[in-house]
């Protein structure tokens, strides 16, 4: 029956691709989700080195990029889901055109899991592990408030069977170390020394108070101990360990913490810190989140922004040059922009700025309160990309872009490449 399955929903994959679905798509998985209910998790069941799951309000795809690149690296065969369709049926849908006679073919599974599909997920699948990154206000118009996400990934807490490594210094995710629903062994990552002090919590964003770690994480954790440009430090078991990264900011190099914590969990005695940390030196971004793109006249970098954490430590860790931020209120972005008002944004002072998106004059109006006056107001993201990539002149740039805004300037970008190779 699971040839036959994942047959059909080969050939739908074909027909979506070829229909312009992307790789994206998850009309496929959807499919197979109906003809056979149980189909991930048995697909799943096979792999011998288990499921590995990804879950937060940020961080998701890159962390899950780093942490298959990670164990690719030490010669571990890795299915996961690379497209960033990050439920059940993407799962399926990632996993179609790779089986062979109806088997991944996999030691283990990486997976990004959506903070509220994740618990769709372990119902059918219990991870052996499951690294949890953060919880933060984002989309709460979708999960109501910043309390619910912190119930809904207590939850896939508590279904994981062998390891759950936690922020030590998120407070809503340190305390499920002590939960007495945990059956699996905790482990941590965070940020210590010098790098406590550039990455900031929710709380310290609203509150400027940083929380205290829980008993546990405050006495066996793995932290991002220094960052300088994208020179980065990690303690691990005592032992200080330093690596040139290519990801971008503050929270690319926490990710790479978390990545380091749950590798070690995986591998145990066979995890050696110091050849994981060289591999870090040569993992680049993932689609969108830091990415950079080189033009003629520089290199653009694309930023995935889509709540007020992420969007700050964006702004902190940048550089001063020309910048483009396109904000979208469609389902995938969150219809609530109001977050936006809770990001300081006197830091573009300096910079030609240029807005884009649907909700463009909302940031306009946002960046004049910080006393931000941006060259060019412009809901049309072809027409405002296009002027911001013919205005750089000799030099790089950046852009911020919520979801869907970076997935249509992504592709204006790539485009601009392709016609630039071509001349």
């Amino acid at each position: 029956m699971m040839w036959l399955v994942s047959l059909i929903g080969k050939c739908l994959v074909f027909l979506s691709r070829r229909l312009g679905g992307g790789h994206g798509s998850a009309l496929p998985g959807l499919v197979v989700e109906k003809l056979s209910p149980h189909f991930l998790g048995l697909l799943l069941a096979e792999l011998p080195e288990g499921v590995v799951l990804v879950s937060g309000t940020n961080g998701k795809t890159t962390t899950t990029k780093i942490v298959a690149d990670l164990l690719r690296a030490d010669g571990y065969r890795v299915f996961t889901n690379p497209s960033g369709s990050n439920f059940a049926r993407g799962v399926i849908s990632a996993a179609l055109p790779v089986m062979r006679r109806g088997r991944l073919g996999a030691d283990i599974a990486v997976l990004e899991l959506d903070e509220a599909h994740a618990t769709h997920f372990v119902a059918q699948v219990k991870p052996r592990y499951s690294l949890l990154l953060n919880v933060l206000r984002d989309q709460l118009d979708r999960f109501g408030e910043i309390d619910q996400t912190a119930r809904l990934l207590s939850y896939v807490a508590e279904q994981t069977t062998d390891v759950v490594v936690l922020n030590a210094d998120d407070p809503r995710l340190s305390q499920l170390g002590q939960s007495d629903q945990l059956t699996a062994r905790p482990a941590w990552f965070g940020a210590s020394g010098e790098a406590s002090q550039l990455y900031r919590t929710d709380e310290e964003l609203h509150t400027s108070q940083r929380a205290k770690r829980s008993k546990g994480a405050a006495e066996n954790v793995l932290t991002l101990d220094r960052l300088t440009d994208r020179r980065a430090q990690y303690l691990i078991d005592g032992k200080r360990y330093t690596t040139e990264l290519r990801l971008f900011g503050i929270y690319n190099a926490l990710n790479c913490g978390a990545a380091l914590s749950l590798v070690r969990a995986v591998e145990q005695d066979r995890f050696d810190p110091r050849r994981a940390v060289e591999t870090l030196a040569k993992i680049k971004p993932a689609f969108g989140r830091g990415e950079e793109l080189s033009l003629a006249k520089g290199t653009v970098r694309l930023i995935l922004v889509k709540n007020p954490s992420g969007f700050q430590l964006s702004l902190d860790s940048a550089e001063a040059q020309p910048t483009l931020i396109a904000i979208n209120d469609r389902y995938a972005d969150g219809r609530d922009v109001s977050w936006l008002w809770d990001v300081k944004i006197d830091s573009l002072r300096q910079d030609e700025v240029s807005v884009t998106g649907i909700r463009a004059y909302d940031m306009a109006l946002r960046l004049e309160y910080d006393q931000v006056a941006p060259r060019l107001v412009e809901p049309d993201i072809v027409v405002a990309t296009e002027s911001f990539l013919d205005r750089l002149l000799e030099g790089d740039g950046q852009i911020f872009a919520t979801y869907t805004a970076m997935l249509k300037i992504r592709q204006l970008l790539l485009a601009r490449q392709s016609r630039e190779e071509k001349r």
